[in-house]
């Protein structure tokens, strides 16, 4: 019997592993298959990537990456909504293309293109992944998932989370995080462009080392956004008809 952890909500679509923040919240579905970054037959070309977070080729002095840390900070702080593009990149090379949408705190989307059906919503309660190849959909408390780091209403690289290391890398400064009271949990690295200083791209390794991988592009902030979009619906039921 296969099971699929609902991992898959935030390492396929969103930030890694919903082990970073605690495996207790993590629940489990049976009889469901591999998460979308492991279907070869749905990958979709998509634009040249930026190059991916690597090993760093310069590190920053403990003055520097507190202040660089505290312009992520802020700028993450001021960061109510949000539109783009993403491109997910699997441990294995595999690649999706999607639309991201973002509203502060506690609500967000992501839709795959098609050929894929599947998606991942958060109404600021729960957050809900779509398996359109099972007609089934998983969820778990917001506050539960790696996705609250993004969601919460006060965003804080200190506290349940640690800056173990800025550098600058690839074109991107990356800020390498973890789990406060678990080090050995995963860890998240935001990559941030210079100019403008904005989010481009993230990455989660999980406590077993896999790896899934977030850009974004074509991004913009300060948008209005349609209420429905961050409302679960079921596909399967009648139009307008939302799932209890």
């Amino acid at each position: 019997m296969k099971t699929r952890i609902l991992t898959a909500l935030t390492g396929v679509a969103l930030l890694g592993a919903v082990a970073f923040i605690g495996t207790g919240a993590i629940a489990q579905t049976a009889d469901q298959t591999a998460s979308p970054i492991a279907m070869p037959a749905t990958a979709i070309a998509a634009p040249q990537a930026v190059p991916a977070l690597a090993p760093g080729v310069i590190t920053y002095s403990p003055e520097q990456a507190t202040a660089v840390a505290t312009q992520a900070e802020q700028w993450l702080q001021q960061l109510k909504t949000a539109r783009a593009r993403f491109l997910l990149t699997a441990g294995n090379g595999t690649q999706l293309i999607g639309t991201f949408y973002l509203n502060r705190p506690g609500k967000l989307r992501f839709d795959y293109d098609d050929p894929v059906k599947d998606f991942v919503v958060a109404d600021g309660v729960f957050i809900y992944f779509y398996d359109a190849n099972l007609g089934e959909q998983s969820n778990a408390p917001i506050g539960q998932t790696l996705a609250d780091f993004l969601l919460r209403s006060d965003i804080r690289l200190s506290g349940d989370v640690k800056v173990d290391s800025v550098v600058e890398s690839g074109g991107l400064i990356q800020i390498k995080l973890s789990q406060t009271a678990d080090a050995g949990a995963g860890s998240l690295t935001l990559g941030f462009t210079r100019e403008p200083f904005q989010l481009k791209k993230w990455r989660v390794v999980d406590p077993q080392g896999s790896v899934s991988e977030v850009e974004l592009f074509q991004m913009q902030t300060g948008v209005a956004l349609e209420r429905d979009l961050f409302v679960y619906r079921d596909p399967q039921k009648k139009a307008g008809s939302l799932n209890q």
